[in-house]
């Protein structure tokens, strides 16, 4: 494989990455609503996640959920309720610290982590895309296993870094908000935030 290869799949990695999507806006959500440590958990959570699936994608999972229409529908729908759960949880947490004149408890960065390894893990686009994109830069005078591992590592490597960059970004946003009742309502966004990524999941094709 030559080197150029490699450098143009990087190239879109990253551009795939910076395109906001479920996994930018429940990682921003956690930045908004629970800071910069959360956040970051978030990021490595999905980076795991997305190591799953494109293990999953090299292992036929993806031609699967490419060839049955039911199969990409369940996992679809099952992410997009997970997420909106997940932000309406935090709205109702949000508005009983509000009710109490505290501020609202945060998410510890243990649970994000594990939250964004499922929504990485099950987000079926993720697979699809993978076991479609992937093949257009494999060459055939190269092992196979070694280039799509390399191709997944640089994959999962690029998107955490821009996943990271809108974690630290949102959080310094977030981080200016410093007054009890600014923190209740910057929660509120991160739990709106949470529910904008389930209904991306539920609308997308």
């Amino acid at each position: 494989m030559h080197w150029h290869v490699w450098l143009e799949f990087a190239v879109v990695s990253a551009m795939i990455g910076l395109v906001p999507g479920p996994s930018v806006t429940s990682i921003v959500g956690y930045a908004l609503g629970s800071g910069r440590r959360t956040a970051l958990s978030s990021v490595g959570g999905m980076a795991v996640g997305n190591v799953i699936a494109i293990s999953l994608s090299l292992g036929g999972v993806g031609a699967i959920l490419a060839a049955s229409a039911l199969a990409f529908s369940i996992l679809k729908w099952a992410g997009a309720l997970y997420l909106i759960v997940l932000g309406l949880l935090t709205l109702i947490r949000s508005t009983r610290a509000a009710d109490l004149a505290v501020t609202a408890q945060p998410i510890k960065p243990r649970a994000a982590f594990l939250n964004n390894v499922a929504l990485g893990t099950f987000h079926p686009k993720t697979i699809v895309f993978f076991v479609s994109f992937v093949p257009q830069f494999i060459t055939k005078d190269a092992s196979y296993a070694a280039q799509a591992a390399l191709f997944g590592a640089t994959f999962c490597v690029v998107v955490g870094c821009t996943d990271a960059a809108y974690a630290l970004a949102a959080s310094k946003a977030a981080h200016l908000l410093r007054r009890p009742r600014t923190a209740i309502w910057s929660q509120r966004a991160g739990g709106g935030v949470l529910i904008a990524a389930g209904v991306a999941t539920a609308t997308s094709r």
